[in-house]
């Protein structure tokens, strides 16, 4: 069943466009208001508002890209988004690791951006990067070039990343031209795209605008993504909540053609919800997950590819809790068809927070979403009506050529969870996904090498003084 019909959906695409052009968005950079009005907007300089009227906002986002391609280094892990496929990354920028070493929380470090980055660069199911945690080892002037560096020297997968300033965007892009061989070579296969927010409701600040405007001039694929609260900075109901971000969905994508026609951006959609009882965040309630899910059929309205999220969790361990949240939250957008969701690894305590182990527990549970999307393969294979009748009632199928041949096409089998007899179990001490994931980790770290040559990391150190070692 759809969460929404298809005669919601444009009744939320409609309200959302009502908003733009009644309503429209509080713009206060003077260059960027005489840009859009240059292009054709609706600007109001007294009051600093763009409205965004029917025929040009059409007229915007039919020059953008209905797919992009977020490149690895390596081309083993290329993202074609726009293809029908789903895609799982990890989400970025918090401030706190959970140790399982003393089951509490420490601040993040530098270490920690390092070890997230080659953590995610082993698992099978987490397709891209995100810069997961905020470095606070690192002098703030230097931290987005620091970020970017660790991330690329431990990954090879698609590096995404939030960055505060356009300076901080610029370090990115100097070191990203000069790891692919100057910015041409950059812009012909983007390794790296940048993540930045309107502030809701319906504002949008000079440096978020300066960062798209840099980023989309340069080749730097990107989404400007709209993260309205539903009860807090959103309307307290998800059909009203659903229709600003919207709203601010589609402005980001049409400012960025306005700056740089065909430029590569996706359409973003974080949205989220309060507990109104406590006044508590709750990404991980199921309304966060539904709102998600619906955000995906309204960016494939205009066929846009979408940068949504899912799995995130209030939980603050790895538990009952965030299993059951972020299962519900997978499900749901992954097959609702998202193209490009973050915050699918390694999160907790309502996305403030993330945990090694899981990450590991995540990417076990992405496996079995990957083997729903696959879905039931019917033929005359598999549907083996010879073989039933040659094996006859009372037989057994288990030597059977046919059950050798497709016994690992048909089933995902799990390296996490506990399918023993309790007596084995006991036997091997009690283990759980969490112990397990947390011996995998450990051997992860046994293991790990750097994605960077040795000399190409002294070359970089030479060029880019502002490099902490770890």
């Amino acid at each position: 069943m759809a969460l929404l019909s298809s005669d919601n959906i444009k009744k939320i695409d409609l309200a959302g466009r009502s908003i733009l052009e009644r309503v429209g968005l509080k713009i206060s950079d003077e260059s960027v208001l005489m840009t859009l009005k240059s292009a054709g907007a609706d600007v109001d300089f007294a009051n600093k508002r763009v409205r965004f009227h029917g025929a040009w906002l059409d007229e915007m986002l039919r020059q953008a890209p209905g797919q992009l391609n977020l490149y690895s280094r390596d081309g083993k892990n290329d993202l074609r988004l726009g293809t029908g496929r789903v895609y799982f990354g990890n989400g970025g920028r918090v401030f706190r690791v959970l140790d399982m070493a003393t089951q509490g929380y420490r601040r993040t470090l530098l270490r920690d951006v390092a070890d997230t980055a080659g953590l995610v660069n082993v698992l099978d199911n987490v397709s891209f990067y995100v810069i997961a945690c905020q470095a606070h080892d690192v002098d703030l002037r230097s931290y987005h070039l620091n970020d970017f560096f660790h991330a690329f020297n431990n990954t090879t997968k698609h590096v995404m990343g939030g960055c505060d300033t356009l300076d901080g965007v610029k370090q990115m892009w100097d070191l990203s031209c000069f790891i692919a061989g100057g910015k041409d070579k950059l812009r012909e296969r983007p390794f790296v795209s940048v993540i930045t927010n309107p502030i809701s409701p319906l504002t949008l600040d000079s440096t978020s605008l300066q960062i798209i405007e840099f980023c989309v001039l340069n080749g730097i694929p990107l989404t400007c993504a709209p993260a309205p609260i539903a009860g807090a900075t959103g309307p307290a109901t998800l059909a009203g909540t659903l229709a600003q971000m919207h709203a601010e969905a589609l402005a980001a994508v049409a400012i960025s053609q306005a700056f740089s026609p065909g430029a590569c951006v996706m359409y973003g959609a974080v949205p989220s919800a309060m507990d109104l009882r406590t006044m508590d965040l709750a990404m991980g309630s199921v309304e966060t997950a539904m709102m998600s899910s619906c955000a995906v059929a309204l960016a494939k309205t205009y066929g846009l590819p979408i940068y949504a999220s899912a799995g995130v969790t209030d939980a603050k361990v790895p538990d009952i809790q965030s299993g059951f949240e972020k299962g519900v939250s997978y499900l749901l957008v992954a097959m609702a068809g998202a193209d490009y969701i973050h915050l699918a690894a390694g999160m907790l305590d309502s996305g403030n927070s993330i945990s090694y182990e899981q990450f590991v527990i995540d990417d076990e549970i992405l496996g079995m979403v990957y083997r729903v999307l696959n879905g039931v393969d019917v033929d005359a294979n598999t549907l083996a009506v010879e073989l039933i009748e040659r094996v006859g009632p009372g037989g057994n199928y288990v030597m059977e050529e046919h059950t050798i041949k497709h016994m690992y096409g048909q089933f995902f089998y799990p390296t996490l969870s506990v399918r023993k007899n309790f007596d084995v179990w006991e036997k091997h001490e009690r283990p759980t996904p969490l112990t397990r994931a947390h011996a995998l980790v450990r051997q992860w770290r046994q293991e790990h090498q750097p994605a960077l040559a040795p000399e190409q990391v002294l070359e970089i150190k030479e060029r880019f003084a502002g490099i902490v070692n770890l």
